[in-house]
């Protein structure tokens, strides 16, 4: 048996380093090139996670839009339909920076053929250029935008599924925040969330210790991704990393929400330790305040807020530094009566669902995932 976890844990580290260094070998051709004076690193790594627009789809027709200012594709099966679609809102991944409608359409396709639902994808604006809150605003514009003209689509607009992984995820719950306040649109009838990053006040929870060098997302390259979204540059990313950048009692003011004492006791077998609060210079929190806001940290939201939100699918993995944001969100949901199902992937890490079609370099685990938020979609 021991010998069976070492050689798991072996094919996990070596997988999981290809992976690594596939991803971030863009990174380092654009930082050669940027030196040459021939383009942005920034620039040449989108270039190269870009993706492209597959052909035609024998199974569904695919259009690109634009809802006001922001480009979307949308997904709808060819297949005749007795009544009106379910409708799902796919927000990409990427830490803000990254990601594209092209680069997501394998996972958007796959969902929209296997769950039998239109699927409509959005390509918010990207930071640094763009910061806070334009990267939600054009998720929230494309999102009701869609539900006030669902039926042109076949959509059911009573059945509208808000979904996204990863800083997808954060736009998705913040969106289904910010409708349970709007009684002109239809409710969302669930919220499907993969690995979803959900606070930015602890960078110390049991997943981030545990999880702190597991690719692709790094611990401090989470924090940097934040500090990008929120202001367009990463000064101050020390602080994020150490929780200095919050005042004790601020943070005293979410833990009844966020707190390790609200994780399992099962997630915290790897080791953990508490970190003592530390006090903020006065400095610092001026320019990060905003993290606080539920439209940034959806986990902060009121409880009155999460009393409203529709039935949730929360997909987790264990080797992710998300993982906790992921399990007190899902803590919070049941707490406030709403119905939850959890799918957690034992030998899971950041990404994997993405990598569900990549032949050799393909992960069954991430394969199995996509097809339980399929079995979610097609229960509903």
């Amino acid at each position: 048996r021991k010998s069976s976890c070492l050689s798991l844990s072996l094919f996990l580290s070596l997988s999981l380093t290809t992976h690594w260094l596939l991803y971030n070998k863009s990174a380092l051709h654009g930082k050669i090139l940027e030196k040459l004076g021939l383009c942005s690193q920034l620039g040449f790594t989108r270039y190269m996670r870009q993706g492209r627009k597959l052909g035609e789809d024998p199974k569904l027709f695919i259009k690109d839009l634009q809802f006001g200012k922001v480009p979307v594709r949308i997904y709808q099966p060819r297949a005749p339909s007795a009544g009106r679609r379910r409708g799902v809102i796919y927000f990409h991944g990427g830490g803000w920076m990254f990601g594209s409608i092209n680069s997501y359409e394998p996972i958007c396709r796959y969902i929209a053929r296997e769950s039998e639902s239109v699927v409509l994808s959005v390509e918010y604006r990207l930071a640094p250029e763009h910061t806070y809150p334009a990267q939600y605003e054009d998720c929230l514009t494309a999102t009701t935008h869609f539900m006030k003209t669902a039926e042109d689509y076949g959509v059911d607009p009573t059945c509208i599924i808000i979904s996204g992984d990863s800083a997808g995820g954060n736009l998705a719950a913040a969106v289904c925040q910010t409708l349970v306040g709007r009684p002109d649109l239809p409710k969302v009838h669930a919220q499907v969330l993969i690995y979803p990053c959900l606070q930015a006040i602890d960078f110390n929870l049991p997943s981030y210790q545990q999880n702190c060098a597991v690719p692709i997302l790094f611990r401090e390259r989470t924090a940097f991704y934040v500090l990008q979204y929120l202001k367009g540059d990463a000064s101050f990313l020390e602080d994020v990393l150490e929780g200095s950048h919050m005042p004790v009692d601020v943070k005293l003011k979410f833990r009844k929400w966020l707190s390790a004492d609200n994780i399992p006791k099962e997630f915290k077998v790897r080791g953990y330790k508490p970190k003592v609060p530390i006090q903020s210079s006065n400095e610092v929190y001026e320019a990060v305040k905003k993290i606080c806001e539920p439209a940034f940290s959806p986990l902060l939201t009121e409880d009155a807020v999460v009393r409203q939100l529709p039935e949730s699918y929360i997909l987790t993995c264990e080797y992710d530094v998300l993982r906790d944001d992921a399990l007190l969100y899902k803590k919070r949901l049941e707490d406030g009566g709403v119905p939850v199902t959890w799918y957690h992937i034992e030998n899971g890490f950041h990404g994997i669902i993405s990598l569900f079609d990549k032949g050799r370099l393909s992960f069954p685990a991430g394969k199995k995932g996509l097809d339980n938020i399929v079995n979610f979609l097609r229960s509903l």
